[in-house]
C-alpha cells in the first residue's frame, strides 16, 4: 500500500493530525496497536475529558527548549478547538482555573476527531503491530503484521509512556533514534510524590486527608488540594509541582504552604498567643484535625504541644517559616502507572517548530506526548495534542 501520510498512534495528536492532513486532499493512514481508538481520551478528566484550557499559555508548558511550543499553540489555539467542539455541538462546561470539560462524556471527543478523518477520507489499520520503520530512496517503509505500508510523510505520534496498561511503549523515541534525533530522558510527571518511611510513619495512616494549599518546586507555585495517601502526597497542587521537581532532578525541595489564606503567618500567631490555645488546636481551624496534630508533632518534636504563649517568640518565627513554606524531600514518585503525562522526550532542538518535521529527515514528524512538551494539569496536554497535531497535519 502506497499513501501520501502514514500516521502511527490513533490517540489526540495522531486523530488530528490525520484529519487535518486528510482534509488537505492528502491521503492518510493511521496505523494503531491498540483494538480500542483513542483510549487515553476515553478514560480522561473522569470520563469527562478536560479537551482544553481557556487560560492556556505558553509558560504553562515543560521543555529543555521552553519556547519550541509557542509557534504550535499561536498557529491553532484553544478557541479553535473548541469552535470544533461547537461545531460538532458537544456541550461542555469550565470548571475552575479555566478547564473546559464536555458535559456528557469523552467519547464524544473521540466521535469528533473519528468523523474528522472520515471527512478527510483517513484509512485504518487497527489493531496492528508496527515491527519497524526504514527509509528506501524518498519513501517511508513501515512494516506491519499486514504488509509493507509506504508513505512520503510519516508521523510518529505514539504518545509517552504513561499508562502502560493500555499499550504505552518506548516506540517512538526509539524511531527518533534511529534517524538520528535525540531524545530527552523521560520521566513520570504530573504524578503522586513518595515521602520517606519515617514521614509515612507519621502521616500515612491519614491517607485521604486533604487541605487547600499551594505547592512548588523550582517554579510557579501553585494553589489547588493536597491531599495524603499511604504512601505520599498526590492532588492537582503536588500533581502540578511534580513535574518541576522531576524536570530538577529530584534534587530540590518540594514546598507547601499549608496557610494560603493567612498573609502573615507569624503575626497571626502572635496574635493568637493571647488566647491560650494550643497549636494544633489553632492549626485545627485550618487543616484537617488529626493533620495537625501530626504536623505539629512531627515538625515540633515535642517542643510546640503547649499554649502559643508558653512559646518563645523564636519559635513562632520558626513555625510561621515552615507553614508557609513547608519543606519536604519526596522519595521518588508512583511512577507512569499513576502519572498522567511523560516529561522529556523527543528533543524540540531537533525538529522545526512550525511544522513538527525533524530537521535533518525530510518528511519525518513527531507530535503530541512523544515531544519533549509537557503541560500544566488542566486540558494543557491535550491542547498540546491539538496543535502540535495540526500542524504537522498541514505540512505532511
Amino acid at each position: 500500500m502506497h499513501v501520501d501520510v502514514i500516521v502511527i498512534g490513533a490517540g489526540a495528536a495522531g486523530l488530528m493530525c490525520a484529519a487535518t492532513a486528510g482534509s488537505r486532499g492528502r491521503s492518510v493512514l493511521v496505523i494503531d496497536h491498540s483494538p480500542k481508538l483513542a483510549e487515553k481520551i476515553r478514560i480522561s478528566g473522569g470520563g469527562r475529558c478536560n479537551f482544553t484550557n481557556r487560560d492556556l499559555r505558553p509558560d504553562c508548558f515543560l521543555s529543555q527548549n521552553p519556547h519550541f511550543c509557542r509557534s504550535a499553540l499561536s498557529r491553532y489555539t484553544p478557541r479553535d478547538f473548541i469552535a470544533l467542539v461547537e461545531r460538532h455541538r458537544i456541550r461542555y462546561h469550565e470548571k475552575t482555573l479555566g478547564q473546559l470539560f464536555c458535559d456528557d462524556s469523552s467519547q464524544q471527543i473521540i466521535d469528533l476527531l473519528k468523523a474528522e478523518c472520515d471527512a478527510g477520507g483517513v484509512r485504518w489499520q487497527r489493531p496492528s503491530a508496527v515491527s519497524g520503520v526504514s527509509r528506501e530512496g524518498d519513501l517511508f517503509r513501515v512494516d506491519t503484521d499486514q504488509g509493507a505500508r509506504f508513505a512520503a510523510s510519516l508521523v510518529i505520534a505514539t504518545g509517552g509512556l504513561t499508562v502502560p496498561k493500555i499499550g504505552a511503549t518506548p516506540f517512538g523515541y526509539r524511531v527518533a533514534e534511529q534517524f538520528g534525533l535525540k531524545v530527552v530522558a523521560p520521566k513520570p510527571a504530573l504524578v503522586p510524590l513518595a515521602l520517606d518511611p519515617d514521614w509515612l510513619a507519621r502521616f500515612g495512616e491519614l491517607s485521604g486527608a486533604s487541605f487547600d494549599s499551594v505547592a512548588w518546586c523550582d517554579g510557579p507555585e501553585f494553589r489547588e488540594q493536597t491531599l495524603l495517601t499511604h504512601r505520599g502526597l498526590s492532588g492537582p497542587a503536588i500533581l502540578q509541582a511534580s513535574s518541576y521537581w522531576q524536570q530538577a532532578g529530584g534534587r530540590e525541595a518540594l514546598h507547601i504552604d499549608l496557610l494560603p489564606e493567612v498573609a502573615d503567618a507569624e503575626s497571626w500567631l502572635q496574635t493568637a498567643r493571647a488566647g491560650r490555645q494550643a497549636l494544633a488546636t489553632l492549626l485545627a481551624d485550618h487543616l484537617p484535625k488529626r493533620f495537625a496534630q501530626q504536623w505539629v508533632d512531627f515538625e515540633g518534636a515535642g517542643r510546640w504541644n503547649v499554649a502559643l504563649a508558653e512559646l518563645p517568640r523564636a519559635a513562632l518565627a520558626d513555625i510561621a517559616a515552615k507553614l508557609k513554606g513547608w519543606p519536604l524531600h519526596p522519595s521518588g514518585t508512583l511512577g507512569y502507572n499513576k502519572a498522567e503525562v511523560t516529561l522529556g522526550g523527543v528533543d524540540t532542538r531537533d525538529l522545526d517548530q512550525k511544522t513538527m518535521a525533524a530537521r535533518r529527515v525530510p518528511g519525518l514528524f513527531f507530535v503530541g506526548e512523544v515531544v519533549d512538551v509537557t503541560g500544566w494539569l488542566g486540558g494543557y496536554n491535550f491542547q498540546w495534542a491539538w496543535s502540535s497535531g495540526w500542524s504537522a497535519g498541514q505540512a505532511a
